[in-house]
């Protein structure tokens, strides 16, 4: 080991802490990355740091580069972005995005570095991997012109998956959040908003991303007959009541799952899906979905306190 490096450690329900570890050399097909900024993905690191994954899926929810095993001690995130300081030439001294969690120096293979294009800033950039499961979403989703779609929950999955269906042609969309507040990054992404109680009806789409079981609940009672959900929540180990009553049967509707770690099209691989959610950050609409910046220092302490969108961490010079 040459050199150290600083990194976020859950360490129990609710806890973290920075701690030392150190960086190997780094081989022939390797890059050195010292990172700018990282972005938290509020649902799923807030369901690790308290606990929540279920053991059944400790395989599956890996990140790519964890360390430690679920439930605690786990270094876990995947959000990051930084600069290649080794590596091979076509590489060294330009911005990637990396599935790395929140650390201040890293080595990992060439080939897990995504450059980010020169149309995107590096802090935008950590949303990558929000909007790559958007894209996803809607490679599941299929929507079409003309189609009448929700977005069920405003959160940083559900604004990103908006942003997009912002753009298909002829689709009359609505955010649809409890939180009132969320009217004001619905106006940011041109995208209309509305409470469950004055929602649009009849939809042939809807997305659902509140990982609540009333979310999914209106998710459904919203749908026209042979109606979709696409469902993006990951509930952990919680149970949840899906209304298969009613009119689920009479209306014929479809829940569908989505889930970022298989790529929904059989023409394109994980480093094409990467590629194309950093070029469409190139729309500057996406910084409404940053919702707070902290310094990494700071960071065990803003993660006992979240707020709803993506919490952006800048790593200085003394990080």
């Amino acid at each position: 080991m040459t050199r150290s490096a600083r990194a976020v450690w859950f360490t129990g329900p609710g806890k973290s802490e920075i701690r030392l570890t150190g960086v190997p050399d780094p081989g022939p097909d390797d890059v050195l990355v010292r990172t700018l900024f990282s972005g938290v993905s509020r649902g799923t690191e807030a369901l690790v740091l308290h606990g929540g994954v279920p053991e059944n899926q400790h395989a599956v929810m890996r990140a790519p580069f964890q360390e430690g095993d679920f439930p605690w001690p786990v270094k876990y995130g995947y959000l990051n972005v930084g600069v290649v300081e080794q590596g091979p030439s076509h590489l060294r001294g330009r911005p990637v995005f990396c599935l790395y969690p929140h650390q201040t120096h890293y080595v990992v293979p060439a080939s897990a570095v995504t450059p980010v294009p020169q149309t995107v800033p590096p802090e935008r950039a950590v949303l990558a991997g929000t909007v790559e499961t958007a894209v996803n979403a809607l490679w599941d989703a299929r929507p079409l012109v003309g189609d009448r779609v929700a977005v069920v929950g405003g959160g940083m999955v559900g604004c990103a998956v908006a942003a997009l269906l912002a753009r298909f042609p002829g689709v009359d969309l609505q955010l649809i959040d409890t939180d009132e507040e969320r009217a004001s990054t619905a106006a940011a992404l041109d995208v209309d908003f509305a409470t469950p109680a004055d929602a649009r009806r009849d939809l042939d789409l809807v997305v659902h991303a509140s990982a609540s079981e009333a979310g999914l609940d209106t998710a459904l009672n919203l749908l026209a007959r042979e109606g979709t959900v696409v469902e993006l929540s990951w509930y952990g180990s919680r149970r949840v009541a899906v209304p298969l009553g009613e009119h689920f049967h009479s209306r014929r509707l479809t829940v569908r799952a989505s889930q970022v770690g298989t790529v929904a099209r059989p023409d394109r691989t994980f480093a094409e899906r990467m590629a194309l959610a950093l070029d469409l950050l190139a729309d500057d609409r996406f910084d409404a979905l940053i919702s707070g910046e902290s310094g990494f220092a700071e960071l065990p302490d803003v993660l006992t306190r979240l707020p709803a969108l993506c919490h952006r961490v800048r790593y200085g010079a003394d990080a």
